[in-house]
């Protein structure tokens, strides 16, 4: 399958990466995966639904589709890498977090199925459309929980029953899915959001990978693109980390500000989808 956007005109990547050791494209891609990790760490959440879109209007994959299992493996192991250090802190709940994952990893097998099924201008106007759902979330902010509640009665059948949904919304979209974990976890379990954050790393690993799998099993993952904003992604990750320390007092802010970049790329999207 063939891209024609930025630093392809064409070619496949991997002949384009054989003929030019460390080209423009490759800095625009890892400048993008920094820009996704440096949000998703500054302000807490909604960063990797940036993936997509960056992917395909600036990257130059005009593939909905390889768009989707690129930023899903992307993803995936940017969790990864970020789970260690709050694993570190104890801040994940192990048990929750198997079982969660367990249910999502069929969820999200189940829609990333369904997504590979959807003609992808249908696919990227769903996607704006969760984009807008997300950046109200991000205005209204997560309701803060201290964790006195954990464990609720019937914590694991609740967990396995969110998971599911969560995992199938997460793979359809090839997402992390945190925005919608997060506040599953502390709904099912009534864990503290600290350790709902953490626990969810392990969450969106298993439900990008599922995801990613499933692409590239139809060929649908550009590898050294998903590498190179791994690459990027891991250091955006510790420059918005050290960021949210240093600005903490408006962080409020900030994730205003980003809803509105999403909003707006929303919006973009869903022009650029409709619009003859």
């Amino acid at each position: 399958m063939r891209c024609q956007g930025l630093g392809f005109n064409g070619r496949d990547p991997k002949a384009l990466r054989g003929a030019r050791l460390f080209s423009l494209h490759d800095v625009v891609t890892v400048l993008c995966g920094s820009l996704v990790g440096f949000s998703l760490a500054l302000t807490g959440g909604g960063g990797s639904i940036l993936a997509v879109p960056l992917l395909l209007y600036v990257v130059g994959l005009h593939d909905p589709h390889q768009a989707i299992g690129t930023s899903a493996l992307a993803v995936a192991v940017n969790a990864v890498a970020n789970l260690i250090p709050h694993a570190r802190a104890g801040h994940v709940r192990w048990s929750v977090a198997v079982t969660f994952a367990a249910a999502g990893v069929v969820g999200a097998y189940l829609g990333s199925s369904l997504g590979k099924m959807i003609d992808g201008r249908h696919l990227l106007v769903l996607f704006a459309l969760l984009m807008l759902l997300i950046a109200a979330w991000m205005v209204r902010g997560r309701h803060r929980h201290d964790g006195t509640g954990y464990p609720r009665k019937g914590t694991f059948p609740r967990l396995s029953v969110v998971g599911l949904g969560a995992g199938g919304l997460a793979g359809f979209f090839g997402i992390g899915g945190g925005f919608l974990i997060v506040p599953g976890l502390v709904f099912a379990s009534g864990m503290a959001i600290v350790e709902a954050v953490g626990t969810s790393l392990f969450c969106v690993g298993a439900f990008g990978f599922t995801a990613a799998l499933n692409y590239a099993v139809s060929g649908w993952v550009v590898w050294p693109i998903a590498w190179e904003f791994v690459a990027g992604g891991i250091a955006g990750g510790w420059l918005g980390a050290w960021g949210a320390r240093k600005l903490s007092g408006v962080r409020g802010a900030l994730s205003v500000l980003f809803a509105t970049v999403i909003a707006l790329t929303a919006l973009f999207m869903l022009a650029k989808s409709l619009l003859p």
